[in-house]
Parts: structure tokens; sequence; C-alpha cells
């Protein structure tokens, strides 16, 4: 009732105005109005617009935003949204102006009228661009709705479609805006101040005044604002949101951390590498913004769909004339078949966009979620993707008097604190048997082209066959024979001498990812064929092929052969995708039709694959297939839901004499369900994440006073 009296004063007012100003162009006569009648009714038209609907819209405004709804290209200006509210509160103004006209002031139904062929104007400059160029689109639908509805008379269902098409914008742009704003920041928020060390005391300074080589305090509960490398401390750190790992890491000196993670507990002073911008979310950032581009395709694929039906509803509807009356055949406009595609496959790629970044699966292409199920093959690289960088100890070769324990103890004594793979690998072999590492003074250490130490009074050294030779170690017949046995195998001999005599040797292999046989399982349940490419001998690569029961490989392939391989298999009509670590795949992953990368986060801003799996396991294919079939079922279940409506709207029509406004709530329920239906996903994963996420995070308690007084 208060906002009938608004509009009824407004109009009062918009009247009192237009009568004043006659008044005033009767006493100045000018020779304008005599000589040209039609200028002075434009000018009185002008005026109505100045005095009454002006102050419910925004002019040029509300025009500008129109043209952006029939062209479907998104205005990228930060007052899009409150070009939105002003349209809307235009709209409001001409079904107000209706209202009042049939109940009491008929004239305002002609003002109403008015309104809405201004506002769709637009649209019917649209219509005669796109007939010049042949094409009948959605414009032309549009135009006749407008139109058959002011002829007829209908002037309150005219406002109320113009108002219900800007109702339903507003909920399309603030259902964009809500996926989009969650893909960006969906690794979280940077602070807007740190506590750096200077001096030896915490000082609290703005995030932008962070340079590289500062020392950066992060304490349990806070974010890490930066990238870099922990100088002192020890943390568990909560990477989920960067790499969608579930369970916290430990992170120690030495190890690097990246922003917008989480530290869970502890205390960590950390190095800044990049800051800002720089910083591997930032960068992350960026690609999503840049990947959210592929929406554009989907809205023009989806205003193709629309297109294409226009015809056959336009014929519907004159069929429908002649049947049940110009009403019906009005009504049957609204069945607007494949319509709302437009709107609702964008929606639906912004909301898988922000699913797999939440999973730790970066898409950087956005096509990758359509071509995920048509690949009928996948490409495994061998080195670093099917196996691990660090290999393991599989065999021990002690010279008597030693056994494999003692050889094992001396091995490990010296690789302790080294932190390359084969050290590692040496010292998990010794921790697995539950030997007693001795500790060695650091001024023992010598490290060239293999390592020496002293342990008490015996000199160890540990390296290759060449660093042995180096250092006057005679290597016996039968080891130089192992050596040939274990290249031919892909294997590697670590020899360890004690003073100046061999003292055994240490055979390591490839270790299989734990994870393999069970990605491998999943993918021939699913029906793909699998292929491995390695640059190893033909040996290894068979047996790691009936290992994980993968039928076909290539072996000894150099990188640039590769990319021949696969194109050989797209040649013979495969749909191929490739799985690789990225650091000598790049031309490889650019020729498979998918490309999929393990070199996880620190490298996702540089990778050339299509998709990151940002914590460099394989498990996330799983998801990764998965989030990609959910994302076709739910398109499958958008193009119904556009087709449906309509259907039921004829059907409707021509069984039960369904109204016109029937028709309008028929389309529009089918538009509120499909947007709906686009929001789904992201709801059902925003309570399976958080139940997940809680079950694992353990509760912490912090207090900054007494952080930042240590």
């Amino acid at each position: 009732m208060l906002i009938e009296m608004l509009l009824f004063t407004g109009t009062l007012i918009g009247i009192k105005k237009i009568k004043t100003y006659g008044e005033q162009q009767k006493r100045m006569q000018k020779p304008a109005k005599s000589s040209s009648p039609s200028l002075y009714k434009k000018t009185t038209l002008q005026v109505l617009k100045e005095a009454v609907l002006i102050p419910l819209t925004g002019g040029k405004v509300r025009r500008q935003q129109l043209k952006q709804i029939t062209t479907g290209k998104e205005e990228h200006k930060p007052n899009v949204h409150q070009k939105v509210k002003e349209d809307f509160r235009f709209s409001i103004g001409l079904v107000g102006f209706s209202l009042i006209g049939g109940w009491w002031y008929p004239p305002l139904q002609l003002l109403s009228a008015a309104g809405v062929f201004y506002f769709y104007l637009p649209i019917f400059q649209k219509v005669f661009q796109d007939l010049n160029k042949r094409r009948i689109t959605t414009n032309l639908l549009d135009s006749f709705i407008v139109t058959g509805m002011i002829i007829m008379g209908h002037f309150v269902v005219a406002t109320l479609f113009t108002l219900s098409n800007l109702l339903t914008l507003k909920l399309q742009r603030q259902t964009e805006h809500h996926s989009s704003q969650q893909l960006i920041n969906v690794f979280g928020q940077q602070p807007h101040s740190i506590w750096l060390m200077q001096d030896g005391i915490e000082v609290e300074v703005l995030l932008e005044a962070v340079q590289k080589g500062d020392i950066v305090v992060v304490n349990a509960g806070e974010h890490i604002p930066v990238d870099g490398t922990i100088t002192e401390g020890l943390a568990t750190v909560d990477q989920h949101s960067l790499t969608g790992e579930s369970q916290p890491v430990e992170k120690e000196v030495g190890e690097q951390v990246f922003a917008a993670t989480l530290v869970l507990a502890g205390r960590l002073f950390i190095q800044v590498e990049s800051a800002g911008q720089e910083t591997i979310t930032a960068k992350i950032g960026h690609i999503l913004q840049n990947t959210q581009d592929f929406k554009e395709t989907l809205r023009l694929r989806g205003q193709q769909v629309a297109d294409s039906f226009v015809g056959p509803t336009l014929v519907t509807s004159g069929l429908f004339i002649p049947l049940l009356g110009p009403n019906a055949g009005l009504a049957a406009l609204f069945s607007a078949l494949g319509y709302n595609m437009r709107i609702f496959g964008p929606v639906s790629v912004l909301n898988f966009l922000h699913i797999m970044a939440n999973n730790g699966i970066l898409i950087k292409d956005g096509r990758s979620l359509e071509m995920l199920q048509h690949m009928d093959t996948l490409v495994f690289d061998k080195t670093g993707t099917l196996t691990l960088e660090q290999p393991q100890v599989c065999h021990l070769y002690p010279t008597p008097p030693l056994n494999e324990d003692t050889l094992l103890i001396y091995a490990a004594a010296a690789e302790y604190r080294q932190k390359h793979p084969i050290a590692k690998a040496i010292i998990i072999a010794a921790e697995q048997r539950g030997l007693t590492i001795p500790a060695i003074d650091d001024a023992a250490y010598q490290v060239g082209y293999g390592i020496q130490v002293k342990l008490g009074e015996t000199v160890v050294r540990v390296g290759s066959a060449r660093f042995m030779l180096q250092e006057n170690i005679c290597l016996p017949t039968e080891v130089e024979k192992r050596q040939a046995q274990c290249e031919a195998d892909g294997h590697s001999l670590v020899y360890v001498a004690l003073d100046d005599q061999l003292g055994g040797v240490l055979e390591l292999q490839p270790a299989i990812r734990p994870e393999a046989k069970e990605i491998i399982n999943y993918l021939k349940e699913k029906g793909i064929s699998l292929y491995i490419i390695s640059g190893d001998h033909e040996q290894p690569t068979r047996q790691l092929a009936q290992e994980l029961g993968i039928e076909h490989y290539f072996a000894e392939t150099l990188p640039e052969q590769k990319a021949d391989l696969i194109a050989g298999l797209r040649a013979n009509g495969k749909f191929v995708g490739f799985v690789g670590d990225g650091i000598n795949d790049a031309i490889a992953l650019k020729q498979a039709n998918v490309s999929i990368s393990l070199r996880g986060a620190s490298t996702a801003a540089t990778d050339t694959a299509q998709i990151i799996l940002m914590d460099g396991h394989l498990t996330k294919l799983k998801p990764l297939f998965e989030i990609a079939q959910a994302f076709e079922s739910n398109m499958r279940t958008n193009y119904w839901l556009t087709i449906a409506p309509g259907v039921i709207c004829l059907g409707g029509l021509f069984f039960f004499h369904l109204s016109i406004v029937g028709g309008m709530a028929m389309y529009y329920t089918g538009k509120v369900v499909g947007l709906g239906n686009t929001m789904l996903p992201l709801l059902e994963y925003a309570e399976n994440d958080e139940a997940q996420h809680s079950s694992t995070q353990p509760h912490f308690v912090t207090s900054n006073s007494n952080s930042n007084s240590n």
C-alpha cells in the first residue's frame, strides 16, 4: 500500500511538471514548436521520461544493461550490480503505473506501455540487425512477446514480464558473482598485516611492505602470508586450501611453505621468497580468473541452442492462434525451449571449477571439464608419475665379514644429514629394520662425487663406482657384473667402502607410487585403455607394466618421441589424455587432448598442462573423473530443465487452455529450478567438505598477546 501511495504521488508530481512545462512552452512560443509538431511531441516524451521514469531507472544505464542481456556479454565494471538494481526499480515503477492505470487512471497504462517499449528498444534494434544478417535469434522471440502483450492490452502482464526478467537477471548476477568470488577466494584471504623479525624484535607491518629475504613470524592459528622457506621452528600446517590434502603435514627447517596455508600448531620463522601478487596462490587466482572465460564459450553455445528453437516456437505459436485464439498463441511463446541454456551453462562451469579447486585440482583450461568425458586412452609417463622420485633399497650385498645390517648402518650414518633422494632411501631402509644410526661430527663430512665421513677410527665412503675408483677402491669382478645387470633392470648401485676396502653394495630400484595400483584398477573399470611411455630400458618398463596390469608400453623413448607416439594414438582415432610430471613432458602434454601434471602447487603458474593435481599424487585422478562426470550430468539436467517447462506449457495450452500468466509462471519456474540445479553440486560439496575437514582438523587455541611477547 505504501508503494502504491508513493507511486501515485510521483505520478501527480510528474503530471504537474508536464503541465508546467506546457504552459512555459506556450508563453515562450518558440518557432521550433509551431514549425515542427513532431519535435514538440518528442520533447514532451523526454519530459515524461525525466519527470517520471528517470528517477526509477538510471537512464542510459538501463539501456546499456539491457544490451548486455540481449548480447550475452557481461560488462566487467564495478557498478554492474548497481545497474541491475536501478533497472529493477524501473520495472517496479512500470508495474505500479499499469496497476494504478487499471484501477483509476487509464492513461497511466499507456505510460507503462511506453516504458516497456523504451526498456526493450535495444532488443528491437538487435532484431533488425539479426534479420539483416538473415539470423533468427531469441531477440525476435522477446520482441514478439512484448509487442503481442501490448497490442492485446495486457499492460499489467507486460510490466510483470519486464519485472520478472529483471528479477531473474538479478538472481543470475548474484549467483554468478557468488560462484566467481568463491572460486577466486578458494585459497583464503590474505591478512592485512603480519609480524616481521627486525633486529631480533617482532614488528607488525603491512603485508605490502614485506620484501624478499625478510623473516616472517607465523603463530598457531594464523595463515601463512608468503611463499618461503622455514629458517626456524616446527609446525603442523594445513595445506588443504592449496593442495586439497585432507591431512595436515609437519613442516620443519629447510622446507618450503606457501601463502594461504594455515598453521594449526607450532611457530614458524619463514624467509620470504615471494609475497603479494608473486605468491603461488595469487598466480593461481589469476589462472582461475582466466579459466572463467570458458563460461562465455558455453554461454555462446547455449545461445545457439536457444536460437535453434526460436523458429519452431514461432511456428507453434502461429498454429495455436487459429486453433485456440490469440491468447493461446501468445502464451505458446513462453514455451521458450532451450532458452535458458545460455544462463545455466556458465553458472555450472563456475561452480564445478570451484569444486575442483577445493579438491586440490586446478583446471587451467575449462574445456577440460567436457573433454574428460570423451577420453578413452590415458598415457602415463613412467618416472616421477607411476614411480616416486625417491627410490627404495631392494637388495644388500655385504662383503664378508660384514652382514647386511652392519653395511646398512655404515651407509645410513654417512648419509644421515643429506637431503637427496638416495640418502633418504638408505635412511628409511635402516629405520624399517630398527637399526640405530650413530651420530657423526660435522667436521668429519667431505662431500664430492660421494661422501666421506669418519666413524670412530673407520673412514666410511659412500658413492658411485666412479667415486670408488677415484678413491682407489678396488671393485671385484662380480660387482662389475652385478652393475651391468642392474643397469639393464633400471636399478642403481650405491657402493660403501670402509677404509681402503669395499664393504659392500646397496641396490636401489624405483619405488612404485603406493596409490598407483588402486588408480590403475579404477581407470580400467571405467574402460579406459592405459599406456606407459618411458625413457627407461625395455626390461624395467615391461616389469612395471606387468606389475600394474597395464598392457601397452613404450620404452627407451626420448622426450620429443613421446609427442609423436601420442600423435600416433590420436591419428588412430583415440581421445588421448597424458599424465606426466611436467619436467621433460611439455611437448607430450601439449600434444594430448587432455594433459594432466603431477608437479603440484609450486609450479602451477608455469606448467603447460591443462590440469594440475596440486598435491602431486595420483589419488586426485579419481575425484577428477568423478567431478567431471558430475559436471556432465549437471549439464544434461540443465538442458532438460530448459526443455521440460516448455513442453509442459504447450501441453497445458492444448489440453487445459493455460493462460498467458500460467505460461509465464511455467517459464520462470523452470528458470529458477534450473539455477537451483546449477547451485546444488556446490552446496552438496560444501556440506561434505565441511564434515570431512572438521573431522581431520585439530582444535587449537591461540593467544596473540602471548605469541607476540615471545
